[in-house]
Protein backbone atom coordinates (compact mmCIF):
# COMPACT_ATOMS: atom_id res chain seq x y z
CA UNK A 1 0.00 0.00 0.00
CA UNK A 2 1.53 3.68 -1.27
CA UNK A 3 1.49 6.44 1.42
CA UNK A 4 -1.30 8.87 0.88
CA UNK A 5 -0.66 12.53 0.31
CA UNK A 6 -2.25 12.96 3.98
CA UNK A 7 0.00 10.86 5.82
CA UNK A 8 3.09 12.10 3.77
CA UNK A 9 1.87 15.55 4.88
CA UNK A 10 1.49 14.82 8.54
CA UNK A 11 4.80 13.43 8.68
CA UNK A 12 6.64 16.54 7.17
CA UNK A 13 4.26 18.53 9.69
CA UNK A 14 5.09 16.77 12.89
CA UNK A 15 9.24 16.66 11.65
CA UNK A 16 8.84 20.33 11.39
CA UNK A 17 6.80 21.20 14.39
CA UNK A 18 9.45 19.71 16.60
CA UNK A 19 12.48 21.31 15.22
CA UNK A 20 10.21 25.02 15.67
CA UNK A 21 10.06 23.81 19.64
CA UNK A 22 13.79 22.78 19.99
CA UNK A 23 14.45 26.30 18.49
CA UNK A 24 11.96 27.89 20.29
CA UNK A 25 12.80 25.90 24.03
CA UNK A 26 16.76 27.10 22.92
CA UNK A 27 16.11 30.41 22.49
CA UNK A 28 13.85 29.99 26.04
CA UNK A 29 17.02 28.52 27.79
CA UNK A 30 19.31 30.96 26.40
CA UNK A 31 17.19 33.80 27.71
CA UNK A 32 16.74 32.40 31.21
CA UNK A 33 21.09 32.12 31.56
CA UNK A 34 21.91 35.77 31.59
CA UNK A 35 21.77 36.44 34.96
CA UNK A 36 24.75 35.69 37.27
CA UNK A 37 22.33 34.47 39.90
CA UNK A 38 23.80 31.38 39.06
CA UNK A 39 25.97 28.57 41.05
CA UNK A 40 30.25 29.65 40.26
CA UNK A 41 33.29 29.24 41.48
CA UNK A 42 36.19 31.33 41.58
CA UNK A 43 39.51 30.03 41.41
CA UNK A 44 42.74 31.89 42.63
CA UNK A 45 45.41 30.87 41.24
CA UNK A 46 47.60 32.86 43.40
CA UNK A 47 46.49 30.71 46.24
CA UNK A 48 46.61 27.63 45.10
CA UNK A 49 49.75 25.19 46.63
CA UNK A 50 48.95 22.18 43.73
CA UNK A 51 48.10 19.61 46.72
CA UNK A 52 45.82 17.74 43.99
CA UNK A 53 43.28 17.02 46.72
CA UNK A 54 40.41 18.69 44.34
CA UNK A 55 41.21 15.73 42.04
CA UNK A 56 41.38 13.37 44.74
CA UNK A 57 37.93 14.48 45.97
CA UNK A 58 36.44 14.68 42.58
CA UNK A 59 37.46 11.08 41.68
CA UNK A 60 36.53 9.41 44.80
CA UNK A 61 33.02 11.63 44.84
CA UNK A 62 32.05 10.43 41.24
CA UNK A 63 33.90 6.87 41.51
CA UNK A 64 36.54 7.26 38.87
CA UNK A 65 39.26 5.64 40.97
CA UNK A 66 39.72 4.44 44.22
CA UNK A 67 43.40 5.80 44.17
CA UNK A 68 43.80 6.86 48.05
CA UNK A 69 44.49 10.49 48.87
CA UNK A 70 48.86 10.38 49.35
CA UNK A 71 49.37 9.19 45.91
CA UNK A 72 47.99 12.50 44.47
CA UNK A 73 50.79 14.27 46.36
CA UNK A 74 53.16 13.08 42.83
CA UNK A 75 53.80 16.21 41.51
CA UNK A 76 55.97 14.77 38.48
CA UNK A 77 52.98 14.72 36.57
CA UNK A 78 53.52 19.08 36.22
CA UNK A 79 56.01 17.91 33.52
CA UNK A 80 53.45 17.80 31.19
CA UNK A 81 50.06 19.90 30.35
CA UNK A 82 46.73 17.91 30.97
CA UNK A 83 43.36 17.48 30.11
CA UNK A 84 40.47 16.61 31.93
CA UNK A 85 39.44 12.75 30.83
CA UNK A 86 36.69 10.28 30.59
CA UNK A 87 37.96 9.08 34.17
CA UNK A 88 39.35 12.30 35.23
CA UNK A 89 36.74 15.51 35.23
CA UNK A 90 39.60 17.29 36.78
CA UNK A 91 43.58 18.36 36.54
CA UNK A 92 45.82 20.33 38.05
CA UNK A 93 48.61 22.03 35.67
CA UNK A 94 51.40 24.39 36.56
CA UNK A 95 52.44 27.61 34.54
CA UNK A 96 55.10 29.51 34.76
CA UNK A 97 54.51 33.23 36.48
CA UNK A 98 57.41 35.39 35.00
CA UNK A 99 56.98 38.33 36.91
CA UNK A 100 57.29 36.01 40.14
CA UNK A 101 60.27 33.68 38.73
CA UNK A 102 58.25 30.69 39.99
CA UNK A 103 55.68 27.88 38.91
CA UNK A 104 52.18 28.20 40.10
CA UNK A 105 49.23 26.19 39.89
CA UNK A 106 45.71 25.95 38.26
CA UNK A 107 42.97 23.58 38.37
CA UNK A 108 41.34 22.64 34.64
CA UNK A 109 37.26 21.26 34.16
CA UNK A 110 34.22 21.98 32.60
CA UNK A 111 34.03 25.64 32.94
CA UNK A 112 30.22 25.75 32.60
CA UNK A 113 29.95 28.46 30.43
CA UNK A 114 27.26 30.79 30.08
CA UNK A 115 26.28 29.65 26.14
CA UNK A 116 27.62 26.33 26.68
CA UNK A 117 29.14 25.31 22.72
CA UNK A 118 28.75 21.42 23.92
CA UNK A 119 24.98 22.04 24.24
CA UNK A 120 24.18 24.13 21.39
CA UNK A 121 26.04 21.47 19.18
CA UNK A 122 24.19 18.56 20.43
CA UNK A 123 21.36 17.69 18.19
CA UNK A 124 19.11 15.65 20.55
CA UNK A 125 19.58 17.64 23.85
CA UNK A 126 21.26 15.45 25.58
CA UNK A 127 24.13 18.47 27.32
CA UNK A 128 22.11 21.38 28.20
CA UNK A 129 22.61 23.81 30.48
CA UNK A 130 20.72 24.04 33.79
CA UNK A 131 19.34 27.44 35.22
CA UNK A 132 21.15 27.03 38.24
CA UNK A 133 24.70 26.87 36.52
CA UNK A 134 26.05 23.33 35.74
CA UNK A 135 25.97 21.99 32.12
CA UNK A 136 25.01 18.26 32.82
CA UNK A 137 24.49 15.46 30.27
CA UNK A 138 22.07 12.90 29.85
CA UNK A 139 23.06 9.80 28.69
CA UNK A 140 19.88 8.35 27.54
CA UNK A 141 19.77 10.65 24.64
CA UNK A 142 23.18 10.64 23.70
CA UNK A 143 23.65 9.22 20.28
CA UNK A 144 27.38 9.27 20.57
CA UNK A 145 28.28 11.97 17.77
CA UNK A 146 30.89 13.47 19.80
CA UNK A 147 30.25 16.76 18.49
CA UNK A 148 30.16 18.13 21.39
CA UNK A 149 34.02 17.09 21.82
CA UNK A 150 34.96 19.31 18.77
CA UNK A 151 32.62 22.82 19.34
CA UNK A 152 34.31 22.79 23.30
CA UNK A 153 36.88 25.66 23.08
CA UNK A 154 38.29 24.45 26.50
CA UNK A 155 38.57 20.42 24.96
CA UNK A 156 36.58 18.92 28.10
CA UNK A 157 34.04 16.58 27.15
CA UNK A 158 36.11 13.12 26.52
CA UNK A 159 34.28 9.60 25.09
CA UNK A 160 34.54 6.08 26.59
CA UNK A 161 36.39 4.96 23.87
CA UNK A 162 36.92 1.68 25.13
CA UNK A 163 33.25 0.74 26.00
CA UNK A 164 32.23 -0.66 23.25
CA UNK A 165 28.46 -1.44 24.57
CA UNK A 166 27.53 1.78 26.29
CA UNK A 167 29.74 4.51 25.61
CA UNK A 168 28.93 7.94 27.08
CA UNK A 169 30.21 11.57 27.19
CA UNK A 170 31.91 12.01 30.41
CA UNK A 171 32.76 15.54 32.03
CA UNK A 172 32.18 17.36 35.37
CA UNK A 173 28.74 17.91 36.39
CA UNK A 174 29.65 20.49 39.02
CA UNK A 175 28.66 17.83 41.44
CA UNK A 176 25.26 18.88 40.88
CA UNK A 177 23.77 15.99 43.71
CA UNK A 178 25.78 17.73 45.97
CA UNK A 179 24.43 20.94 45.02
CA UNK A 180 20.97 20.28 45.18
CA UNK A 181 21.69 18.84 48.64
CA UNK A 182 23.19 22.10 49.94
CA UNK A 183 26.95 20.78 49.73
CA UNK A 184 29.41 22.42 47.72
CA UNK A 185 31.06 20.54 45.04
CA UNK A 186 33.68 17.63 46.21
CA UNK A 187 36.73 20.32 45.13
CA UNK A 188 35.34 23.22 46.76
CA UNK A 189 34.81 20.92 50.44
CA UNK A 190 38.34 19.44 50.60
CA UNK A 191 40.92 22.78 49.27
CA UNK A 192 42.79 23.64 52.19
CA UNK A 193 44.08 27.07 50.80
CA UNK A 194 40.95 28.74 50.08
CA UNK A 195 41.85 28.71 46.53
CA UNK A 196 38.03 27.79 45.59
CA UNK A 197 35.13 29.95 46.64
CA UNK A 198 31.52 28.78 45.56
CA UNK A 199 28.65 31.08 45.71
CA UNK A 200 26.23 33.39 43.31
CA UNK A 201 28.14 34.48 40.05
CA UNK A 202 27.58 38.24 40.59
CA UNK A 203 28.85 37.81 44.24
CA UNK A 204 31.48 36.23 43.44
CA UNK A 205 32.80 38.61 40.26
CA UNK A 206 32.30 41.57 43.40
CA UNK A 207 34.33 39.48 45.54
CA UNK A 208 37.16 38.64 42.89
CA UNK A 209 37.36 42.80 41.92
CA UNK A 210 37.75 43.76 45.84
CA UNK A 211 40.63 41.07 45.82
CA UNK A 212 42.51 42.95 42.81
CA UNK A 213 41.86 46.29 44.19
CA UNK A 214 43.23 45.31 47.77
CA UNK A 215 46.25 43.48 46.55
CA UNK A 216 47.47 45.91 44.06
CA UNK A 217 50.12 44.23 42.08
CA UNK A 218 49.20 40.57 43.15
CA UNK A 219 46.84 40.01 40.75
CA UNK A 220 46.45 41.33 36.93
CA UNK A 221 43.09 43.00 36.54
CA UNK A 222 41.54 40.87 34.68
CA UNK A 223 38.81 38.27 36.02
CA UNK A 224 38.89 35.01 33.54
CA UNK A 225 35.22 33.47 32.72
CA UNK A 226 34.01 37.06 33.41
CA UNK A 227 33.54 37.68 29.50
CA UNK A 228 35.33 35.03 27.46
CA UNK A 229 33.00 32.97 25.06
CA UNK A 230 29.80 34.38 27.06
CA UNK A 231 31.36 34.22 30.43
CA UNK A 232 31.43 31.07 32.32
CA UNK A 233 30.72 29.61 36.01
CA UNK A 234 34.24 29.21 37.21
CA UNK A 235 36.11 32.01 37.23
CA UNK A 236 39.84 32.77 37.76
CA UNK A 237 42.30 35.12 38.95
CA UNK A 238 45.76 34.82 38.69
CA UNK A 239 49.12 36.98 39.44
CA UNK A 240 50.39 37.30 35.44
CA UNK A 241 48.72 37.13 32.15
CA UNK A 242 46.27 34.48 31.54
CA UNK A 243 48.01 33.29 28.05
CA UNK A 244 50.44 31.61 30.34
CA UNK A 245 48.00 29.65 32.19
CA UNK A 246 46.95 27.71 29.62
CA UNK A 247 43.49 28.62 29.58
CA UNK A 248 42.48 29.29 25.84
CA UNK A 249 42.11 33.07 24.40
CA UNK A 250 38.95 34.00 23.99
CA UNK A 251 36.80 36.87 22.55
CA UNK A 252 33.45 37.97 24.89
CA UNK A 253 31.17 36.56 22.21
CA UNK A 254 29.49 33.43 22.79
CA UNK A 255 30.95 30.75 20.97
CA UNK A 256 27.58 29.35 19.67
CA UNK A 257 27.38 32.62 17.61
CA UNK A 258 29.95 31.59 15.74
CA UNK A 259 28.88 28.13 15.09
CA UNK A 260 24.91 27.72 14.94
CA UNK A 261 24.17 29.96 12.23
CA UNK A 262 26.05 27.21 10.19
CA UNK A 263 23.84 24.19 11.93
CA UNK A 264 20.58 26.54 12.10
CA UNK A 265 20.77 27.06 8.04
CA UNK A 266 21.09 23.56 7.60
CA UNK A 267 18.21 22.53 9.59
CA UNK A 268 15.83 25.15 8.59
CA UNK A 269 16.41 24.49 5.31
CA UNK A 270 16.52 20.31 5.27
CA UNK A 271 14.63 18.05 7.20
CA UNK A 272 16.30 17.01 10.54
CA UNK A 273 17.91 13.57 10.15
CA UNK A 274 16.28 11.97 12.28
CA UNK A 275 12.95 13.26 11.18
CA UNK A 276 14.18 12.23 7.32
CA UNK A 277 15.21 8.89 8.52
CA UNK A 278 11.54 8.23 10.42
CA UNK A 279 9.95 9.16 7.49
CA UNK A 280 12.00 7.00 5.34
CA UNK A 281 10.99 4.41 8.05
CA UNK A 282 7.16 5.01 7.52
CA UNK A 283 7.44 4.76 3.61
CA UNK A 284 9.03 1.69 3.77
CA UNK A 285 6.87 -0.09 6.19
CA UNK A 286 3.69 1.52 4.25
CA UNK A 287 5.01 0.19 0.51
CA UNK A 288 5.90 -3.40 1.83
CA UNK A 289 4.07 -6.23 1.92
CA UNK A 290 1.96 -7.09 4.65
CA UNK A 291 3.13 -10.36 5.80
CA UNK A 292 5.81 -13.08 4.53
CA UNK A 293 3.41 -15.41 3.71
CA UNK A 294 1.83 -13.37 1.03
CA UNK A 295 4.97 -12.83 -0.61
CA UNK A 296 4.82 -16.60 -1.15
CA UNK A 297 1.93 -16.63 -1.69
CA UNK A 298 2.36 -14.12 -4.78
CA UNK A 299 5.29 -15.85 -5.83
CA UNK A 300 3.53 -19.26 -6.28
CA UNK A 301 1.11 -17.84 -8.63
CA UNK A 302 3.58 -16.63 -11.02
Amino acid sequence: MALDRRAFLTTLGVAATSTALGSTAAAEDRSALDSDNQWSVLVDTVLCIGCRKCEWACNDHHKLSNRPLVTYEDKTVFAQQRRPDFDTYTVVNEFKNASLGKAQAIKVQCMHCNRPACASACIVGALRKDSRGPVVYDSWKCIGCRYCMVACPFQVPAYEYGNALTPQVRKCNFCIDRLESGQVPACVSICPNETLTFGRRGDLLEAARSRIHRNNGRYVPHIYGETEGGGTAWLYLAGTEFAATGLPQLESEPVPEVTEWIQHGIFRSFVPPLALYALLGIIMHSTRNDTPGKQIESGGDS
